[in-house]
């Protein structure tokens, strides 16, 4: 019995360190699309003002 208490630390030790895991990429995820819907938002300015600016051609 005492050759399996090795296995079960490892185990413990994996089912510990799995929701630390999934919370970490779950955070990376997150920012990334925060990051990515700031660069989207300024992109969308930026096209607005150069349609403001065709448009104010155009009159």
């Amino acid at each position: 019995m005492e050759s399996f208490a090795p296995v079960g630390l490892m185990l413990s030790s994996i089912m510990f360190l799995i929701p630390i895991v999934i919370t970490v990429l779950l955070l990376i995820w997150v920012y990334n699309i925060k990051k990515n819907s700031e660069i989207q938002v300024k992109q969308n300015n930026q096209m607005i003002h150069l349609l403001e600016r065709i448009q104010d051609k155009r009159e």
